[in-house]
């Protein structure tokens, strides 16, 4: 079935869009699984193993939902890249969840994370508990965050 269209059985063909999510992780192990997880949900998924440099990447791909590392590379990438996204205005309102194992580094930030709308999943993850988030964050997708600084 071509992607963006949905089928049910009991309604025929539609032409819902299916919720786009971009995974960016630098562990092809882990973007494998979040497509497994996320696609089974019904998402549309793309994986991407390195930030993006140039947020019109981001813009163009149109995600309804950015999971990133905040590590990527053994350095905190991901961060950079989640404070670019949410200080430019092509890309400062897409839902954004941080997946990573950089505990320590993380809970001096949840708070600050938490006030400005970013989801927070800690590896290693409950697959429920991943999935509850992903619907918490794209249901409370702010109409205009403040930039994270």
């Amino acid at each position: 079935m071509p992607s963006g269209l949905t089928f049910d059985p009991s309604q025929g063909l539609s032409m819902t869009k299916r919720p786009r999510v971009m995974v960016v992780n630098d562990t092809q192990e882990i973007l494998e699984l979040f497509r497994d997880i996320l696609e089974e949900e019904g998402f549309e998924v793309s994986l991407y193993s390195f930030a993006f440099h140039d947020l019109k990447e981001i813009e163009e791909a149109t995600p309804d939902l950015v999971i990133l590392d905040f590590l990527i590379g053994g350095e905190a990438q991901g961060w950079q890249l989640l404070q670019k996204m949410k200080m430019h205005r092509g890309t400062q309102n897409i839902p954004v969840i941080v997946c990573t194992a950089a505990v320590q580094m993380v809970r001096e930030l949840e708070g600050h994370l938490t006030a400005k709308g970013v989801g927070l999943v800690l590896k290693p993850f409950d697959i429920d508990d991943l999935i509850a988030t992903v619907h918490e964050v794209m249901a409370r997708a702010p109409a205009g965050v403040e930039p994270i600084a």
